[in-house]
């Protein structure tokens, strides 16, 4: 039998902004320049590699972000369909970024291989709250943001 939540809400996937007409052409231009480059030194691998890494970030920018359900029961913590058991987690912390238009984050550091950390936006619920209630089942740990997460930040710009 499912537990009711104590916590539910939804969330993006992720903060995005839209992107306009001159980032695309700066972005192409660049790709075209280093594509002709590469050609000059006889690299056609690596022009391939450019024009293929080039379309990808036109197709994964032109993305919008998925909206998850999120929820904290008794037991663990649930996104959409999957459900993490608190004893399966090692450590959490509330992150609370200086730019105001991104929510407070939930990171949590899980045993899973395939989800070793997981990173939950704080949509509509006071990050203290949050907070007491996980403290109640896990101890807090440090978490830094990652270079992928730097990665993902650039990318957005």
């Amino acid at each position: 039998m499912a537990q009711p939540p104590i916590f539910e809400w939804h969330g993006k996937e992720y903060a995005s902004e839209e992107k306009t007409a001159d980032w695309y052409w700066a972005i192409g231009i660049a790709a075209v320049a280093i594509m002709i480059a590469c050609i000059l030194f006889d690299n056609f691998l690596l022009a391939l590699l450019v024009l293929v890494m080039t379309i990808t970030t036109f197709i994964q920018v032109a993305k919008r972000p998925r909206i998850h359900r999120f929820t904290i029961t008794e037991r663990g913590i649930g996104i959409d369909t999957h459900f993490y058991q608190f004893q399966d987690m090692l450590h959490f912390s509330v992150l609370e970024y200086l730019d105001e238009t991104l929510p407070p984050a939930l990171s949590i550091k899980t045993k899973h291989l395939l989800a070793p950390h997981l990173l939950i936006p704080i949509v509509g619920y006071e990050p203290l709250d949050v907070y007491d209630y996980i403290a109640g089942h896990l101890p807090e740990g440090k978490h830094d943001e990652s270079i992928m997460d730097r990665l993902v930040d650039l990318m957005q710009l």
